[in-house]
């Protein structure tokens, strides 16, 4: 039919036959490798080859040799800066992963050489985190109590640890970076929000001074734990705090309005240490209620790969943590970079920032460290204090050495309390009020999922958090399979263009021809659904037409550009669908199919079935088409009655 008129245009080609090895090949370099990483080597000598292979994997080696001496002063200042807050961080991070405290600062030492070597990002500071610490404390603390059996809980830790760098390295070697995708941004929004909520509420106790506390992460078991304790609060240790988190949200403030002035913010945590050591020690306040840190180990990383515990009593509690904490640091490490890149105009590997992730981790857990990441904080003020390469974490990493080498003895008086004023202090910043009311604003259902993870987390526990929200946003994608948009098409007056009737009010109805747009792939889990749609979207322009005395409907033409690929359901489902078209004495026509629907099409001879000259390249083709027979069945039918009047 669309033929008959030499005026209309060929239907859309069928693509030439590909081997299948061919095709597999390139369906594979889609799924894995869609930044095409080995472009760079082709057509290169072998040396080439290998200098760009070494500098693919060691990124230090592609910018070391430009790096120049105007770079290194901007990476000392923020090396050191950054160094400041990683060492009280690292501290207090430990102990809310219920770890000795000097794994803080032997997590803030190896792990950021590493990163320097093999990360991409030139923003990103590594080090511990509160959520990180948090996930460890409780995932671990399920099956060992850590008071109780500190060195098997210690050995877990390493363990964990290990899993943990294996699992980042395996998803960057393996191509497989698209399973962090669905962790979505209002995942992460809530998942940070409830975890930062439970943090703040786990530092009560050392704002309380209280000496027995809640191992659960509930906010009813804390609040619980805190009230039954009233008789045991002690009055010194929560003034000295509320006047440190004082003082440190002033200084973030006083940042925020100035940025500048970012240096007062970076500074603040270390200062707080440092004054809160120097009172204790002039007031022995250690002797009236105040907990102290007490003795650090002096020393750099002892090796720790003979701790690492693999009883099959525990084995399966440490690859649970590594997985869960590494999907979590890793969806943090690579969106905190990316975000700072994105401020400079450079782009970051993801595939590459998992393997550097990994094999930080992989030695961190070799060298006494527990889980690392680019916390937030710590790489805003790497990213303020004007850094320009990834040297800016080997600076910060000999402060610590240094000062776990010389200066651990001065932590020896550090009030527990100033350590949860830090942390409170950072994580208040994770509870993003804005981004949550953004989401309600944008779309309700990803508002919805923020807040199964914030509610998940805060009142039942971490686990079952992630476990929701992860949940509703794959339920959801799920639902974007299945339940496809199928949409009413319209003509925009005075063009060829058809557009959807509810977004363009001047867009009609064409008489007599129903236009449908299918705006998805078609598989096995929405075939079934798009049938039913389509005969009730049939069934309502029918009513329609009934109902305004317009001429009864005599074609369906169903837009095929948004289908990007059929399966075998689905085109059972176009069999199907042109039964249901052909009894009610209709006609089907399909409108621009993509090169694979067409190739499937043909193979399975539908294109026979239904007919060549019912195939389209634009709607417009198929509705100029299809009105040509209208007009031509009229003029048949009113020559037909003049003849009869005649005779």
């Amino acid at each position: 039919m669309g033929n008959a008129d030499n005026m209309n245009p060929p239907p859309p080609a069928i693509p030439p036959p590909q081997p299948f090895i061919k095709s597999l090949k390139n369906t594979l370099k889609e799924t894995f490798f869609p930044d095409d990483p080995l472009r760079q080597f082709k057509n290169q000598p072998p040396k080439k080859k290998l200098a760009l292979g070494l500098q693919y994997i060691f990124p230090i080696l592609e910018w070391g040799p430009r790096y120049t001496l105007q770079f290194f002063k901007a990476d000392l200042i923020s090396g050191i800066t950054i160094a400041s807050l990683a060492i009280p961080q690292g501290i207090s991070y430990a102990r809310l992963a219920n770890l000795p405290p000097i794994l803080g600062l032997y997590s803030s030492f190896v792990p950021p050489l590493i990163y320097a070597v093999m990360g991409s990002s030139r923003d990103l500071a590594v080090g511990t985190v509160a959520v990180g610490s948090l996930l460890t404390a409780s995932m671990l603390g399920n099956v060992v109590n850590a008071l109780e059996e500190p060195t098997l809980y210690l050995h877990l830790a390493f363990t964990a640890t290990l899993f943990a760098g294996l699992f980042e390295a395996a998803l960057g070697i393996f191509r497989l970076g698209f399973i962090v995708d669905f962790l979505s941004h209002a995942t992460i929004v809530g998942f940070m929000g409830g975890a930062a909520t439970v943090v703040c509420l786990q530092q009560l106790k050392g704002i309380l001074g209280l000496d027995h506390f809640t191992h659960a992460t509930d906010v009813i078991s804390v609040m619980r734990s805190v009230f039954t304790q009233t008789h045991k609060w002690r009055w010194e240790s929560a003034v000295l705090g509320c006047v440190f988190l004082f003082y440190l949200l002033l200084s973030r403030f006083f940042s925020k309005k100035k940025p500048k002035l970012f240096w007062i913010s970076a500074m603040a945590p270390l200062t707080s240490v440092i004054l809160g050591s120097i009172l204790v020690y002039l007031t022995h306040a250690e002797k009236h209620g105040v907990q102290v840190i007490g003795n650090l180990k002096k020393g750099i990383n002892p090796p720790s790969i003979m701790h690492l515990n693999f009883d099959s009593r525990y084995l399966t509690t440490a690859i649970k943590t590594g997985i869960v904490t590494g999907i979590i640091s890793l969806a943090e490490g690579i969106a905190v970079g990316r975000s700072f890149a994105m401020f400079k105009n450079y782009n970051i590997d993801g595939n590459k920032e998992m393997i550097a992730f990994g094999m930080m981790n992989i030695a961190g857990s070799c060298t006494s460290c527990y889980l690392t990441t680019g916390p937030f904080s710590r790489s805003a003020v790497n990213f303020n204090a004007g850094c320009k390469t990834a040297v800016s974490n080997i600076v910060m990493a000999i402060a610590v050495m240094i000062t776990l080498l010389f200066l651990t003895p001065l932590f020896h008086y550090t009030p527990l309390v100033v350590l949860s004023s830090i942390i409170i202090a950072a994580m208040l910043g994770l509870i993003d009020y804005d981004a949550a009311i953004h989401l309600w604003h944008v779309d309700k259902f990803d508002f919805v999922v923020c807040m199964s993870a914030y509610i998940g987390v805060v009142f039942a526990s971490i686990e079952v958090g992630l476990v929701l929200a992860i949940g509703l946003s794959v339920m959801r994608v799920l639902l974007f399979i299945a339940r496809p948009r199928t949409l009413v098409l319209g003509n925009i007056p005075d063009s060829k263009v058809y557009r959807n009737v509810d977004q363009y009010q001047n867009a009609h109805n064409v008489e007599g021809i129903l236009i449908l747009e299918i705006d998805a792939p078609i598989y096995f889990a929405n075939s079934s659904y798009l049938r039913e749609r389509i005969s009730r979207w049939i069934d309502d322009e029918e009513d329609r037409i009934r109902l305004s005395g317009e001429t009864g409907l005599q074609y369906v033409i169903l837009d095929m550009s948004a289908v990007g690929n059929i399966d075998t359901s689905g085109i059972s489902m176009f069999d199907e669908v042109k039964k249901i078209v052909d009894r009610r004495g209709l006609k089907l026509a399909l409108a621009n199919p993509g090169a694979e629907v067409m190739k499937k099409l043909n193979k399975s001879k539908f294109l026979e079935r239904i007919g060549q000259e019912w195939i389209f390249l634009t709607v417009g083709d198929a509705v100029g088409a299809c009105n040509y027979m209208l007009h031509t069945c009229k003029s048949k039918l009113n020559s037909d009655e003049k003849y009869s009047n005649n005779v």
